[in-house]
């Protein structure tokens, strides 16, 4: 059964209303992550910025507060020492009953990098990633200290006294290039994509795949795919919706103000992924049944920004096609936060699962 994923947000500031410097609300932050957990989501992601909150800390508070939903602990290499994370992170899910998942960023923007001291060119900072993962795996496993002397890290006679509840930690790998689809075919439970066409989707996974083959794994990752939901009663709704949420991304063009989606003004996007959802939308502005690219190139594709216009059930049509093709994990999330989760969990949700669970039982009888 296909799972999803949300973002937390820490306070109500939003791409439709930002609030600068709005702050973390506590109370917002409780509201939010709670109304996630009562729609339905399975995961809530807790992005990265160099100007933004620390992502450990707020995964720890979400957890304190809920029962089912497993925070994603977005993470760059050059932000915390392997050992260090190791242990953050076997914290993190011991306190949460066994749910934190960790999300390895290696870095799309050079500038943002070097905000904290970080100097390494795009090939050394996927290198890092692929060395600080294996440390990572190594700790949880290891019983006897062990020493490393690697590129980026070396440290003598290491051993945690604790272990994840489950004995390691589900790891998710992104990124666009061939060195981010090697490592997480290698090494990687989960991989995310951003939200292309049908076509490159399939081709996308069709790379991993082989890439995991290579690796001599028995399966692939679990494809997350990631998408920009809007939806209203009627199709007619749904595009106005569209077209009014794109005007007000347009003027404020800026870009979000919420930590962690910041983007570069006046630049073209050094990652791959950008790059991709860029060209995808000088190709056309819609593809296969609801994929929508304005919003794309609105904000200059940074991060995930490819939408699906809708009624709920067109939405949950298409997410379906992107479950054919292979995807187990979907992120959507809103441009409205808490309203717009709200509504997935009332309308698109439902549906997608209903579907699901129709043909599984179809199946079973077959």
């Amino acid at each position: 059964m296909v799972e999803f994923i949300s973002a937390s947000y820490v306070n109500d500031s939003s791409e439709l209303f930002p609030r600068p410097n709005a702050g973390i609300d506590p109370k917002f932050l409780r509201r939010y992550s709670s109304e996630l957990e009562a729609a339905g989501f399975d995961y809530t992601l807790l992005p990265y910025g160099s100007n933004g909150y620390d992502p450990f800390s707020v995964a720890a508070y979400i957890a304190s507060f809920t029962d089912r939903i497993k925070p994603i602990v977005a993470l760059r290499p050059n932000t915390l020492y392997p050992t260090v994370a190791a242990k953050a992170l076997a914290t993190l899910d011991q306190l949460s009953g066994g749910r934190a998942t960790v999300h390895i960023i290696s870095g799309g923007s050079t500038a943002d990098q070097a905000r904290e001291g970080d100097h390494l060119d795009k090939a050394q900072r996927y290198a890092r990633s692929e060395e600080y993962i294996r440390i990572l795996r190594r700790v949880w496993a290891s019983d006897e200290p062990f020493s490393h002397h690697g590129t980026y890290y070396q440290f003598e006679d290491f051993r945690a006294d604790y272990r994840p509840a489950a004995g390691t930690i589900p790891l998710s790998v992104g990124g666009s290039s061939d060195a981010a689809y090697r490592i997480a075919g290698e090494l990687g439970d989960i991989f995310g994509l951003w939200g292309e066409p049908l076509r490159e989707t399939a081709e996308n996974i069709g790379r991993i795949e082989e890439y995991s083959r290579a690796a001599g794994r028995q399966r692939r990752p679990k494809i997350w795919v990631t998408f920009r939901p809007i939806i209203a009663p009627t199709e007619e709704l749904a595009w106005e919706r569209a077209h009014r949420i794109l005007g007000a991304l347009q003027r404020n063009d800026r870009g979000n103000l919420q930590p962690g989606f910041r983007r570069e003004h006046g630049l073209q996007p050094e990652n791959l992924g950008s790059q991709r959802l860029l060209d995808l939308a000088e190709r056309g502005e819609l593809h296969d049944r609801a994929l929508w690219t304005a919003t794309a190139t609105a904000t200059n594709a940074r991060g995930a920004s490819t939408a699906l216009v809708g009624t709920p059930e067109t939405v949950a049509a298409a997410i379906v096609d992107y479950v054919d093709l292979g995807a187990e994990i979907v992120s959507i999330r809103g441009y409205d936060n808490l309203n717009d989760a709200v509504d997935y969990g009332r309308y698109v949700l439902p549906l997608v699962r209903q579907e699901l669970a129709h043909r599984e039982r179809s199946a079973a009888q077959a």
